[in-house]
């Protein structure tokens, strides 16, 4: 019997599917290097879930117009905050293990 992750209601619906939408898209195949070189210029480590958030990086790689992923994170009640961050820490965990070897610094712990 494995783990199963207990389920929790979204409260803030739109919001929450916007900022999952731009991590998406962040981390898809087509962007995770850029996203890593973006982490690695601005000197941040890829788990560093609110740094990455109050530099903006998300939008940088992005390019989308709209509210920042700051902001919509913000907007967020504590636990579809902490249902975020986790959806961004299993993402970073599914990147390619040769971009993960390359940019190996950025998941270091020190």
């Amino acid at each position: 019997m494995g783990f199963e992750q207990a389920t929790i209601k979204v409260e803030r619906e739109k919001e929450f599917e916007e900022l999952r939408g731009i991590i998406a898209r962040v981390l898809s195949p087509g962007a995770m290097e850029r996203f890593l070189k973006r982490l690695n210029k601005d000197g941040l480590r890829v788990r560093d879930w609110d740094a990455v958030l109050a530099k903006g990086v998300l939008e940088k790689v992005d390019g989308k117009s709209g509210k920042t992923a700051q902001s919509l994170h913000q907007s967020l009640t504590v636990s579809d905050q902490a249902q975020m961050r986790e959806f961004y820490l299993s993402k970073i965990e599914q990147i390619d293990a040769e971009l993960r070897h390359r940019f190996k610094k950025l998941y270091q712990y020190y």
